[in-house]
């Protein structure tokens, strides 16, 4: 996942309650909520991340 732009889930209404990410360099990922852009952002090791995916997606959390 190497990609300069921000990204949003396509399960994302359109209400614009969501959060955005994306990974600049490859070995992180930022991640933010879409309403308050100007608030910054949260920056995960790639790893982290991965690991936070594969757990919401078995229902782990």
């Amino acid at each position: 996942m190497l990609d300069e732009r921000w990204m949003k889930s396509s399960r994302s209404n359109a209400g614009g309650e969501c959060v955005e990410v994306r990974s600049p360099d490859g070995r992180q990922v930022h991640v933010r909520d879409s309403k308050y852009r100007e608030a910054g952002a949260l920056a995960f090791g790639s790893d982290a991340w991965r690991s936070f995916l594969d757990d919401l997606k078995t229902g782990r959390l």
